[in-house]
């Protein structure tokens, strides 16, 4: 069998980007919503989708604020799709979802510690973490755990990832660090792009095996005078980064592999949602 991990979060906003707007009985803004209920339900048809867990950022602050003040926030977030994030998790769970709504941890570390925790269990072929999200990199193990980008129908083992990034999947993290996440608010070292630091994490793995003597790094890159330099006066910042794109590996996660078997959806609270939103095709679907 296979393991679905879905990065809820990240499928609100694509439907928030990618579906038509619409507006509920109310008078609500609703489209990502419904565009979410439309694409799980697409997923659910499929006939290896058989294990599903969902992973919500219930707020977009987490635990890595307090750690670094320029760390992403929900500041400029459009409030009709803020306003969406309750519902979103509403509709995963009338879908007959397991649902984990993220307040401390973000919805990535959920996610990381689901795929630690279910790639060893017996009957389990496959993890397959939905999202393209760089940081889930670091999860992917062999082709027993794999990324997968469902927009694009891209897969990625480790092979994919070294193929992608220049790096083991160990190594997402410093990559990150070094490079910077626009996405998360990481600045990254000034210079460091993604081929100096393939380059190097390639032969070196982590960060703090990246000597301040350019020349002891055992691989020529272009400008290794300067990226040294700057790795030496900001290596606590590289560290601090690297923390912040490390996910986490002790969030709370209950549910057993059985409690991830989809039997469908919770027919009542999905026929009171789809009255809520305006949906009147997607109960045929499901």
């Amino acid at each position: 069998m296979k393991v679905h991990l879905v990065d809820g979060t990240y499928e609100l906003f694509r439907s928030w980007f990618g579906a038509p707007e619409s507006m509920s009985p109310t008078g609500q803004e609703v489209g990502a919503t419904r565009g979410f209920l439309r694409s799980m339900a697409a997923m659910l048809r499929d006939a290896e989708v058989t294990h599903v867990g969902c992973a919500f950022d219930h707020t977009v602050e987490s635990f890595r604020n307090d750690l670094f003040e320029g760390y992403k926030t929900g500041e400029g977030l459009d409030p009709e799709l803020f306003d969406q994030f309750p519902w979103v998790e509403r509709a995963s769970r009338a879908l007959g979802l397991v649902t984990w709504p993220m307040l401390e941890f973000e919805a990535d570390d959920a996610l990381a510690v689901a795929a630690a925790k279910f790639r060893d269990a017996p009957g389990v072929e496959q993890v397959v973490i939905c999202s393209p999200d760089k940081d889930l990199c670091q999860c992917v193990r062999g082709k027993e755990v794999v990324t997968l980008d469902r927009r694009r129908d891209i897969v990625l083992d480790e092979a994919g990832v070294r193929d992608k990034f220049g790096v083991s999947p160990e190594s997402i993290p410093d990559y990150l660090a070094l490079v910077g996440d626009a996405a998360d608010g990481i600045p990254g070292i000034e210079r460091w792009g993604a081929k100096s630091a393939s380059l190097v994490l390639a032969k070196l793995t982590h960060i703090e095996n990246i000597s301040d003597d350019y020349e002891e790094w055992g691989v020529k890159v272009r400008g290794g005078a300067t990226l040294a330099h700057n790795l030496s006066e900001h290596r606590a910042d590289a560290m601090l980064y690297r923390t912040l794109a490390t996910l986490r590996t002790d969030v709370p996660i209950s549910e057993s592999l059985q409690d991830l078997r989809w039997t469908g959806p919770d027919r009542p609270a999905l026929e009171a949602l789809c009255e809520e939103l305006g949906e009147r095709t997607l109960l045929d679907r499901i």
